[in-house]
């Protein structure tokens, strides 16, 4: 099992995760994750963008495990909430991402993404 701290954002860096589509977004990406077998050791949902420290098997490449979540997540979000169609009618998450590997200091990375955790009402 490798870990990785993968970081992506909405098209156009929007702050659109907010309320129930932010609550939303979290239970998908887990749900995919799940389905998968990656585990999630922290994720942190942001008005503009999600933190995900995982942990997945080696039978996935991080290209692919980016591209299911981002994919399906982005299926589900939009069908669930028709205002992100309207506001980015072609998909929500933008192409690229960031992933970095953790093969030392994994407290530092879960502590720095728990951080970020915004304060949900």
């Amino acid at each position: 099992m490798s870990t990785e701290h993968l970081v992506f954002s909405p098209k156009y860096r929007g702050k659109v995760l907010v309320g129930d589509v932010g609550r939303r977004c979290e239970e998908v990406i887990s749900d995919i994750c799940d389905e998968m077998g990656i585990e999630i050791i922290e994720i942190a949902v942001n008005v503009d963008h999600v933190h995900l420290f995982i942990e997945y098997p080696p039978k996935y490449s991080m290209s692919h495990i980016a591209n299911r979540i981002k994919g399906k997540s982005s299926r589900i979000l939009r069908k669930e909430f028709p205002n992100l169609v309207k506001w980015c009618p072609k998909g929500l998450w933008a192409p690229s991402c960031y992933h970095g590997s953790v093969g030392y200091g994994p407290d530092a990375v879960k502590n720095y993404i728990s951080s970020q955790r915004p304060r949900r009402k």
